[in-house]
């Protein structure tokens, strides 16, 4: 297949048997269409489509992504440019920072090691942009992949119970149902969602939970009537 047709506006490359991300899509910068990154990602059969990104060099549902090799990355701090890219980034509610093929041999560049040091904790703490450090443009492909993967997996809820401090009413309402055998977190925000109050879950019919819990209900009812 023509290169240029691959990488139309409107082509989405997808294969719903072999396409690792078949549901969201990895939206590459025009600018990226020729590195090595897409190359990758075109022989994973990977969703992908080629769109004009104001910000970042990938974007991944709402999660913006930007990727810079180490002497770039290193290039970008002196120059004073970092910090407006990332300053853009946090427009985004998500957002990562990809430094591929990092080197310590910090001899090799016209900057201080600690201010490559220092640059990394103000990425990780001030900006409060996590960073993935990858090999190389291969690496960096399978960790878009990975990522697209992540979010055509439902969310995973977890349990409150192990949090010591619990500030609001909807975390404490939580923290009593997850403490009846079997009723977890998904369960507990479905009762919590579907009556409200801890009170009217106790007072609801058995109709009424058992849809929701299931084969649970038995359990969650000998508890409130022993």
């Amino acid at each position: 297949m023509p290169f240029e047709n691959i990488f139309s506006k409107t082509k989405t490359i997808s294969d719903e048997i072999k396409c690792p991300n078949p549901k969201i899509p990895i939206i590459v910068d025009t600018r990226e269409k020729q590195s090595l990154i897409t190359t990758n990602l075109i022989e994973k059969k990977a969703n992908i489509n080629l769109e004009k990104l104001e910000i970042g060099d990938y974007k991944i549902a709402d999660v913006i992504i930007e990727r810079k090799t180490f002497p770039d990355f290193v290039s970008s701090i002196i120059d004073k440019r970092l910090t407006e890219q990332l300053t853009n980034m946090k427009k985004y509610e998500k957002s990562l920072l990809i430094i591929e093929g990092f080197n310590y041999n910090y001899d090799k560049f016209k900057i201080h090691e600690n201010a490559v040091r220092g640059m990394i904790l103000s990425v990780a703490i001030d900006f409060q942009i996590p960073i993935i450090l990858t090999q190389n443009e291969k690496d960096t492909a399978n960790f878009l992949v990975i990522i697209a993967k992540k979010f055509e997996k439902p969310k995973q809820e977890y349990s409150i119970r192990n949090t010591k401090t619990l500030k609001t009413i909807q975390e404490k309402k939580q923290f009593i149902l997850e403490g009846f055998p079997g009723i977890g977190p998904v369960a507990t925000k479905n009762l919590i969602e579907k009556f409200g109050s801890i009170k009217n879950i106790i007072n609801a019919s058995e109709e009424q939970l058992k849809n929701i819990l299931g084969k649970r209900y038995d359990s969650f009812k000998e508890i409130l009537e022993s």
